[in-house]
């Protein structure tokens, strides 16, 4: 699979139709296959963070879920194919287990968000098999106390349970260390670090309107909601111009 590496991430370029075949691959395979989901503002964090970087690099599937990425891959002439956001394939992930009938276990969120989120995906999607659920609040390696009582509680909980499909949302860079920490002992087919899509699902936030979404504008609607996302969201035009003054920013 071709990557473009922006900043020293290995971005793959694919379409969100090939993603889609990929995970339905990985869910039919044996072992755990990791998914990361890329913004500017997380290639920006790992630029200059070995670390970071290495860790994201170890992610079986990297997408290009900013909008910016998509603009700096075409500054310099190497273009990424389309924006794929962790959110648009996480929904098809519930589509694909509610036709096949695949499990799900939801980490992350405040108390009861994954709860609510699970209940909301059981009526939507019947056919998925809710595998569990807990909170993000638990002592970790994403929170400096690796192989915790805690940590390896959640950890016993998820691989009991045999979950297919894991949904991780801890928040950048929370979630991406600790699927990268614990994957090796994780059993299940896909997990993936997917942010504020429990908040989405069980309807404590708003997705943008999909006009947003079509302009590549969701960052706006949400710095419009939320206007102490101000820092945040200056990691975009910080981005651009950092692409547009370094010519070895993507390869």
């Amino acid at each position: 699979m071709e990557k473009i590496s922006i900043f020293g991430i290995n971005i793959d370029n694919i379409t969100f139709y090939d993603a889609t075949e990929l995970v339905k691959e990985y869910l039919n395979g044996n072992t755990l296959k990791a998914i990361c989901t890329p913004n500017t503002e997380i290639v920006m964090a790992a630029r200059d963070d070995a670390y970071l970087k290495n860790l994201i690099n170890g992610f079986d599937l990297i997408i290009p879920d900013g909008i910016g990425l998509i603009y700096g891959s075409r500054i310099r002439k190497k273009p990424l194919k389309e924006r794929v956001t962790g959110f648009d394939l996480s929904v098809n992930m519930l589509e694909i287990a509610d036709e096949k009938g695949y499990s799900i276990f939801l980490l992350g969120g405040k108390e009861g968000v994954a709860k609510k989120a699970s209940e909301n995906i059981i009526k939507k999607y019947p056919n998925i098999k809710i595998a569990g659920v807990h909170n993000g609040y638990f002592k970790g390696s994403h929170n400096g106390y690796k192989d915790h009582d805690e940590e390896m509680k959640v950890i016993e909980m998820i691989n009991s349970s045999k979950p297919d499909i894991i949904f991780v949302g801890l928040g950048f860079p929370k979630q991406e260390i600790w699927i990268s920490e614990n994957r090796h002992r994780i059993y299940g087919k896909v997990i993936i670090g997917n942010g504020g899509t429990m908040d989405i699902l069980s309807g404590n936030a708003k997705r943008a309107p999909v006009a947003f979404q079509r302009l590549g504008l969701e960052w706006l609607y949400r710095l419009m909601k939320e206007p102490s996302r101000i820092r945040r969201q200056m990691a975009l035009p910080k981005f651009i111009l950092a692409v547009i003054f370094n010519r070895e920013a993507v390869q």
